[in-house]
C-alpha cells in the first residue's frame, strides 16, 4: 500500500487542548498512522491560552509558518497567520485568531455556548480548505472530527472541488458522540456564505436552522463513529438525537471503528504514578497498589475488600445517578468505593453524603488529578461504568490495561470492547448488564464480587486476560487506514464486452 497524505481537522488535540476524548482520538490516531509510513498533519485553531499551558509545561513552542491565509467572512476582511508544532513526529498547524480561539475556554463560559461559534469554526473549516487548496502535495485524505468541522466536505464540494489540488482528495467525517450537532440560526448560511442548494431536509438543514454535523455526515464519503455498536445505535430512536431517519439514509457509508489507547503511556510497567509496577504474568504489585489506594483514600486496609472505583464526568449520560443509589448495597455488604470526577453539583453532594456515611470503605475525590487516577487504576478491583450510551469509552480500555475489571453496560463502545464473563466464560475481560436501572447495576455489581469471592483461580486469569488485551491504536490504524485505501481506489471498469454493448 502506498503511503497516503492525510488532513486530521479537529477542534481540540491532546496535549494542547481538551475538553473530551475527540482529543485524545486526534491526539494519537494521526501517531499511529505515521508509524504505518503515512505523511500525516493535523489542524487546529491556536487557543493561545491552552497553548502557552502547554509551552510552559514542555518548553515546545510553535513557530511561525510565513503562511497567512486571506479571506472574508460575516462582512470582514480576515487575516490568519499559520503556526506550526511538532508532536511525535506529526506537524500540528495552528490556525491564529485571537478575537476568535483566545479565550479561556474552548466552546463557552459557565453561562453557556460562545454565541458566535458558528463564526469560530466556519472560518477555521474555510481556512482548512484554503490551506489544503495550495499545499504542495495534495491531501488524499480530509478525516474530519465532529460538528466543529462539519462544513469542510460541503465547502469542498461545493465551493472548492475545482481546485486542482483538491480534485481528487476524498473526506471522512467522524461523529464522535452524537449528541453535539452545531446547530445556528438559518441567518448564518448568508453570512458565512454556505451553498444554499444543500440547505433542505435532505441536507445540512435541521428544523429550520443550520445543522454542522449534518453537513458533515451528507456531504463526506465516509461517515464513522467510534464503535461498531454505536454505529448501530445512532439508527435508532432511542439513540439517534432526531436524526435516525437522517442516518439511516446514509448507512450504507456509515461504520464504526474503535478507538485505542497510548498504551506506552498507560503502562502499568513503567507508570511513575503508582508504587508498584506489574504487568500480565507478574501482578504481585497490584495488590501493593490496591494497599497504597486504601491508605491514600484512608479506607480499612484489607486486601479481602472488593475494591469498586469510578473515574468519571459526573452526568446524566454517565449514569452516575445509578452508582449512586446502588452503592449502599455493596457498601453493607463489604465492600468498598472510590469515585474520582466534577460536574453536576446534585451528584457531587450525593457523593460527598456517601462518602460521609461510610468513611472507611468510601472516598469521593472531587475534580480530577490524573496521578490519582492512575493510582485508582492500578489499585482496584473492579472499574464500574454504568452509562447510559458511551459511544466508544477510554475508561473501560484504562481499567483493563491496569487488570482492573469492567462492569458495564452492554452499550456502544463498553459492548464493543469488554467481552461479557457470562456469555463468553473463556475469554471473558468484564461484566455486562444490558438495562440503566438500579437493580440490574447491583446484581452486575454482585455478580462480579461473588465470582472474585467465589473463584479466585479464574478471576485471577480473568485479570491476566484484562491485562494481556491489545488495546493499542495499531488495530484501529489499520481499519482507518482500510477505509481510506477503499476511497482512494479508482472505479472499477465494467468489462470489455460490457463497455462494448
Amino acid at each position: 500500500m502506498k503511503p497516503y497524505h492525510i488532513l486530521f481537522a479537529a477542534s481540540e488535540v491532546t496535549p494542547l487542548a481538551k475538553t473530551g476524548g475527540l482529543a485524545d482520538v486526534v491526539g494519537a490516531l494521526p501517531l499511529a498512522l505515521a508509524d504505518r509510513g503515512h505523511r500525516v498533519q493535523v489542524i487546529m485553531p491556536f487557543y493561545r491560552p491552552f497553548i502557552e499551558r502547554f509551552v510552559a509545561k514542555t518548553g515546545i513552542s510553535p513557530e511561525p509558518t510565513g503562511r497567512t491565509v486571506h479571506l472574508w467572512i460575516d462582512g470582514h476582511e480576515r487575516w490568519c497567520p499559520l503556526h506550526r508544532l511538532t508532536l511525535a513526529g506529526v506537524e500540528v498547524i495552528l490556525v491564529e485568531q485571537d478575537d476568535l480561539y483566545g479565550r479561556d475556554q474552548l466552546y463557552g463560559s459557565p453561562d453557556g455556548d460562545y454565541v458566535d461559534n458558528l463564526l469560530r469554526f466556519v472560518l477555521f473549516d474555510r481556512v482548512v480548505l484554503e490551506l489544503a487548496a495550495t499545499t504542495e502535495t495534495p491531501f488524499d485524505i480530509i478525516h474530519c472530527h465532529d460538528w466543529q468541522t462539519g462544513l469542510i466536505p460541503l465547502l469542498l464540494n461545493h465551493q472548492y472541488r475545482h481546485l486542482p489540488a483538491l480534485a481528487g482528495t476524498r473526506t471522512v467525517f467522524t461523529i464522535h458522540n452524537l449528541a453535539y450537532q452545531g446547530v445556528f440560526s438559518a441567518d448564518g448560511v448568508y453570512r458565512m456564505g454556505l451553498p444554499t442548494s444543500d440547505y433542505h431536509t435532505d441536507g445540512y438543514e435541521f428544523y429550520h436552522q443550520i445543522n454542522c454535523l449534518k453537513a458533515g455526515v451528507v456531504a463526506s464519503d465516509a461517515v464513522t463513529t467510534v464503535s461498531p455498536t454505536y454505529a448501530k445505535e445512532i439508527l435508532t430512536t432511542e439513540y439517534g438525537c432526531h436524526l435516525e431517519g437522517f442516518l439511516a439514509n446514509i448507512s450504507d457509508k456509515l461504520s464504526g471503528i474503535v478507538n485505542g489507547l497510548d498504551v506506552d503511556d498507560w503502562n502499568p510497567a513503567t507508570d511513575p504514578h503508582i508504587s508498584s509496577k506489574f504487568a500480565s504474568g507478574k501482578v504481585a504489585g497490584k495488590a501493593r497498589c490496591k494497599r497504597q489506594l486504601q491508605k491514600l483514600c484512608r479506607l480499612t486496609e484489607d486486601n479481602d475488600a472488593p475494591l469498586l472505583v469510578t473515574i468519571s464526568r459526573l452526568a446524566d449520560q454517565k449514569g452516575i445517578d445509578l452508582l449512586v443509589a446502588a452503592a449502599p448495597t455493596w457498601l453493607e455488604a463489604g465492600a468498598q468505593m472510590v469515585v474520582l470526577g466534577s460536574g453536576d453539583t446534585g451528584l457531587e453532594a450525593a457523593l460527598l453524603a456517601l462518602a460521609a456515611a461510610y468513611p472507611q470503605q468510601c472516598a469521593f475525590h472531587q475534580g480530577f488529578n490524573e496521578p490519582l487516577a492512575r493510582k485508582i487504576y492500578a489499585g482496584a478491583d473492579f472499574f464500574m461504568m454504568p452509562s447510559r450510551f458511551e459511544p466508544c469509552g477510554l475508561g473501560q480500555l484504562m481499567a483493563m490495561r491496569y487488570g482492573t475489571i469492567p462492569v458495564v453496560r452492554a452499550t456502544g463502545g463498553l459492548r464493543d470492547t469488554v467481552i461479557d464473563m457470562a456469555t463468553n466464560p473463556a475469554y471473558g475481560t468484564g461484566f455486562h448488564f444490558a438495562n440503566a436501572t438500579v437493580e440490574a447495576l447491583i446484581e452486575a455489581g454482585q455478580q462480579a464480587i461473588d465470582f472474585r469471592t467465589q473463584h479466585p483461580d479464574r478471576f485471577a486469569l480473568m485479570v491476566g486476560r484484562a491485562l494481556g488485551r491489545d488495546s493499542s491504536w495499531i488495530p484501529s490504524a489499520i481499519a482507518y487506514e482500510t477505509l481510506y485505501r477503499d476511497l482512494l481506489q479508482p472505479p472499477s471498469l465494467p468489462p470489455a464486452s460490457a463497455a462494448a454493448v
